[in-house]
């Protein structure tokens, strides 16, 4: 008997629960039902001692297991309609790439307070969220929106949108589409015209950010643009009874427009019918704990299930998808200039070597730096300075007997922010007091060394008097509503020289600035991992792609970026002094095929924890060892590399060990990765102390 028929009549049915990893109980259990139950329908089950919720799962039951021996299911949720087969789906593929049990996924991505709810509470919800909708359909514009000309690569863009979203649903389902777009070229704009022409279809509309900070944002473009429909966003800032009642309204289908971060790619859409995801090269895309899943990714392969168009938008593409488009798996559609005839920046790289070698020379501010910012400020314009590194100083140190501010817990220094007068661990959180005189031999003239945002904008202070500075980084925006305040302070022309961390480079539509200076970004250029390069490229031209975004603006002076750095001939700067993504892309990927480095071969890393090192290696050498006597890693070209320490080794008084794994073949590697998850269970068994073990597929830091 299917389990559809099984569904019809009562009797066994499979159910996704949340299992630990450690029980090995990685696929839909066995229960009994009395009653009809759809798969996708959410209910209440005993495991263990345990009252969890669970998902009926679509499937064939598990014969071999007696019927007098299961257990019947305790509840349904009544009044929601079930889950779809695609999210379904959706879910069982991203458990089985990642390497994660169904159930354990399918839940984590569900709202917590759905798990809490009774029949009645959730009544109560659903007729919130039927009124909320109401007052959403009902809203109305002061006045139509005024659409802008479309340039003539943004009206080719959405004539080829067109016809894929007419096809959606179709036999086959369309090709992803890279939409190649430099900075300020209108890439928001072809998202909305293509998500009004989905919405007119009648179907829902998916947009994915990479960051909470940038939801807002777009949020109000959105709101503006889309009065009278329902808009919902969905991100780990919200409140628990926010998230609920974003996900019903997406779930129910009240709500048409969904933006949200890397979670929303699970959002239940039942008629889904366009995914958009902005800024798809950036790595907060990519989970780096529990299930390491990608959602640039997952919202491709969704696309695929639902048969709908999918834009990846960026300037600069991640290497994975130009490979993609350079094969033709995926379409690549061109925006190569601005709107309105803005300029990009022009690029100036200073050559730090030109310096005079003296004492007292600031490395970060050099004079020539302030004296582009005072030029700036004489015409009223509006300045960025971007350094990736908060706090006041990377470490403080002491002169005689070379104490720095190490963390005890961890093999990272402790940050110094002089605003709170602490030591600050920005790994485990540990903090205390700066101490007056250096703990080690007492000296009292103990200093900061190099230097945070926070150490910038002092200095700035110092060299500009009256120029009105502000400053944009976890630490002044981790109070509800104050990222917005200082935003809107920026927009509104009332900050003259903006200082901050990556967080001020992505998406922000900055009319008013037409000069940015990168102060240290030299420090990727050496990194170990070979990612690296490819994240500064992109860091440093989203950054360059604030300034000058306002052609009317420009009649002030050419927008300038300008770039401190000690290897002005690399390669890397050249390309971005030319604005040549494309050149320094295909430098890269050519670097990556003699190294067989992904995208042309595929990585898999095991971590371990323990309290001693020696443990966690233990525990990887015998993986290791298991796995290369497999048929699966000798057949196929696979590498197991040596057991090595994280770059920070050491977090809380853990340590942290990692192995990696490269196979010429996704199909090889996943395979033995199948095989290996029970076995590494058993391994853990069998090694006293170790903490913790697990794995990333596809590994974006290594």
């Amino acid at each position: 008997m299917s389990e559809l028929q099984a569904s019809a009549s009562g009797g066994r049915v499979r159910v996704a629960v949340d299992t630990p990893q450690h029980s090995g109980l990685t696929g839909p259990l066995d229960y009994l039902s009395e009653q009809a139950l759809a798969p996708g329908s959410l209910i209440r089950v005993p495991l263990g001692k345990r009252e969890l919720m669970g998902i009926v799962w679509p499937g064939e039951s598990d014969q071999a297991t007696a019927a007098e021996l299961l257990r019947p299911i305790l509840g349904v949720l009544e009044g929601l309609p079930p889950l779809s087969a695609r999210w379904c789906e959706l879910i069982e593929f991203a458990a089985g790439y990642y390497q994660r049990s169904v159930g354990e996924l399918a839940l984590s991505v569900l709202p917590p307070q759905l798990r809490e709810l009774d029949g009645t509470q959730l009544q109560l919800r659903l007729k919130r969220v039927a009124k909320w909708a109401a007052e959403q359909a009902a809203r109305t514009p002061d006045a139509a929106p005024v659409l802008p000309t479309l340039s003539a690569a943004q009206t080719e863009a959405l004539a080829r949108l067109d016809g894929l979203l007419r096809q959606a649903g179709a036999e086959a389902a369309p090709p992803p589409l890279l939409l190649y777009g430099v900075t300020g070229s209108g890439k928001t704009e072809v998202y909305l015209r293509a998500a009004e022409h989905a919405l007119a279809q009648g179907r829902q509309v998916l947009v994915l950010v990479p960051e909470i900070n940038l939801t807002p944002q777009l949020e109000a473009r959105f709101a503006e643009r889309f009065a009278g429909v329902a808009t919902v966003s969905l991100h780990s800032a919200l409140t628990p009874a926010q998230r609920l009642r974003n996900w019903l309204a997406a779930h129910l289908g009240q709500a048409r427009l969904v933006l949200g971060t890397r979670l929303a790619v699970f959002a239940s859409l039942p008629q889904l019918g366009l995914v958009v995801v902005d800024e798809e090269h950036d790595p907060s895309y990519k989970q780096q704990d529990g299930a390491r899943y990608s959602a640039r990714d997952l919202a491709v392969y969704r696309a695929r299930l639902e048969k709908v168009p999918v834009i990846l938008g960026s300037a600069t593409p991640s290497l994975e998808s130009w490979h993609n488009a350079n094969e033709g798996r995926y379409q690549r559609l061109a925006l190569p200039a601005r709107i309105g005839g803005a300029a990009l920046p022009r690029v100036r790289l200073f050559d730090m070597k030109t310096l005079p070698v003296k004492k007292g020379v600031m490395t970060a501010l050099t004079a020539p730096l302030l004296q582009a910012l005072r030029e700036r400020l004489a015409r009223g314009e509006q300045s960025l300075v971007f350094l990736n590194r908060r706090g006041y100083a990377p470490v403080l140190h002491c002169g005689e007997c070379q104490w720095k501010s190490d963390c005890p817990h961890c093999s990272a220094w402790r940050v110094f922010h002089k605003a709170d007068r602490t030591l600050r661990c920005h790994h485990c959180g540990f903090s205390e007091r700066v101490p007056s005189a250096c703990p080690t031999c007492g000296n009292l003239d103990i200093a900061p060394l190099g230097r945070g945002t926070e150490r910038l904008e002092e200095q700035l202070a110092e060299a500009l008097p009256g120029a009105r500075i502000a400053r944009i980084d976890a630490d002044t925006t981790k109070l509800k509503g104050e990222l917005e305040a200082q935003l809107g302070a920026v927009h509104a022309g009332e900050v003259d020289i903006l200082v901050g961390t990556q967080m001020i480079t992505k998406g922000h539509d900055f009319r008013r600035i037409g000069f940015v200076a990168a102060v240290n970004p030299d420090g990727a250029l050496f990194s170990s991992d070979f990612r690296a390069p490819e994240r500064l490229f992109a860091l440093l031209m989203q950054a360059a792609g604030r300034a000058g975004r306002d052609a009317e603006a420009a009649t002030l002076g050419p927008s300038e970026m300008w770039v401190q750095t000690w290897h002005p001939e690399h390669a890397l700067y050249q390309a971005l002094a030319r604005h040549d993504f494309e050149a320094f892309a295909k430098n890269q990927l050519a670097e990556r095929a003699g190294a067989g480095l992904p995208p042309y071969s595929h990585l898999a890393l095991l971590r371990a924890e323990a309290r001693d090192a020696a443990v966690a290696k233990a525990f990887l050498d015998a993986a290791a060892a298991w796995a290369e006597a497999q048929p699966e890693a000798q057949q196929q070209q696979m590498l197991i590399y040596p057991p090595v320490p994280m770059s920070i080794a050491r977090v809380a008084n853990v340590e942290r060990v990692q192995m990696l794994v490269e196979a010429g073949s996704r199909a090889a590697l996943q395979r033995l990765l199948r095989l290996w998850l029970p076995e590494l269970g058993a391994l853990k068994r069998e090694h006293k102390g170790l903490m913790r073990w697990a794995v990333d597929v596809d590994p974006l830091a290594i």
